[in-house]
């Protein structure tokens, strides 16, 4: 179980890292072409999410490999899946019904809290 939690956390953790440090230090007009949503809410929400995603990967990341708190794991991959929720129902309460990356990482969390848990 440990090959394939890191073959599954470890990318997920980097998708969250980037896009996490993209919206906490992008501007609104560097940000619209890839996020058409970032007009719909305001800029500490924008920055506070970016955050969340960096200190989520973290806790993908390190408690496992540093065998510290190893369940912050756990509680980190439920945050991306509440967090994708969350802008899948941004996405379509917005109009827009491009929503396969959100649900591809909703799953992908869903099956890293498994394999997490698993551990």
């Amino acid at each position: 179980m440990t090959i394939a939690y890191w073959t599954l956390a470890g990318p997920l953790a980097v998708f969250y890292l980037y896009a996490g440090t993209l919206k906490a230090t992008r501007s609104r007009d560097r940000l619209r072409p890839m996020m058409a949503w970032v007009d719909h809410v305001p800029l500490p929400v924008l920055r506070a999410l970016g955050a969340v995603e960096i200190l989520g990967a973290a806790g993908l990341v390190l408690p496992p490999l540093t065998g510290i708190a190893p369940s912050l794991a756990t509680a980190a991959a439920v945050g991306f899946v509440l967090l994708q929720t969350g802008a899948i129902a941004v996405h379509l309460g917005g109009g827009d019904r491009r929503i396969a990356l959100n649900v591809g990482l909703v799953l992908a969390g869903a099956v890293t809290v498994w394999l997490a848990l698993r551990r």
